[in-house]
C-alpha cells in the first residue's frame, strides 16, 4: 500500500520523466466531447457516381421514348412519321436528363459538405423537383396520351436520379474514425 502523504506522479520531482516519449493524447486532434468530427466526402467517388447517373438517365430517356413511340404508338416529342427514335428532340431530352443528374450531383456535394442530414434534404428536394417535372407536361398544349407519356418519363428519370444519387452520396461519405480505434 502506498503512503497518501507522498505524491507519486508526474508532479513529484522524484518521479522519473520519460524524455522523448509522447504523453497520452499528444499528437492526436482533440475534438470536444459533444461535437463529433464532421464526415469527410470522397469527391472523386461522388462525381464518378454522378457521371454514371447522368449516363443512365440519358439512356433511360432514349429507351422510354423508343418504347412509347415504337411499341405504344404514341407521338411524343415529334410527329408520328418520325420513327421510333423521333427527332433531335429525343437527343435534347436525353441531354437535359443528363444535365439534371449533373446538377443534382452538384447539389448533393454542397449538401454533404454543409448540411446536417444531407441525404434527407437531397431526397426531399429531388422528389419535389420530380413532382414539378411530372406536372409540367399537363400545362402544355398536346394530346392527353402524349402528356401522360411525358409525365411518366419525367417520373422515371426523377426517381432514377434521386435513388441513384442518394446511394452514391451515402457511399461517398467517409465516416470519421473514433479516437483510439
Amino acid at each position: 500500500m502506498t503512503d497518501p502523504r507522498y505524491n507519486y506522479g508526474p508532479a513529484d520531482p522524484q518521479y522519473p520523466q520519460h524524455q522523448g516519449q509522447p504523453q497520452y493524447g499528444q499528437g492526436q486532434p482533440h475534438y470536444p466531447q459533444g461535437e463529433p468530427e464532421p464526415p469527410k466526402v470522397n469527391v472523386g467517388k461522388l462525381w464518378a457516381g454522378g457521371i454514371g447517373t447522368a449516363v443512365v438517365a440519358a439512356l433511360l430517356v432514349v429507351v422510354a421514348i423508343m418504347l412509347i413511340r415504337g411499341v405504344l404508338g404514341i407521338a411524343i416529342l415529334s410527329p408520328e412519321g418520325a420513327g421510333a427514335y423521333g427527332t433531335v428532340s429525343t437527343t435534347s431530352y436525353a441531354l437535359a436528363a443528363a444535365a439534371a443528374a449533373l446538377m443534382a450531383t452538384a447539389l448533393l456535394m454542397v449538401l454533404l459538405l454543409a448540411m446536417p442530414s444531407p441525404l434527407t434534404f437531397f431526397t426531399w428536394i429531388c422528389l419535389l423537383l420530380t413532382a414539378v417535372a411530372v406536372i409540367l407536361p399537363f400545362t402544355l398544349v398536346a394530346d392527353l396520351d402524349a402528356k401522360i407519356a411525358t409525365a411518366g418519363i419525367n417520373l422515371l428519370v426523377g426517381l432514377c436520379i434521386t435513388t441513384m444519387l442518394s446511394s452514391v452520396g451515402s457511399a461517398a461519405q467517409n465516416a470519421p474514425r473514433q479516437a483510439g480505434y
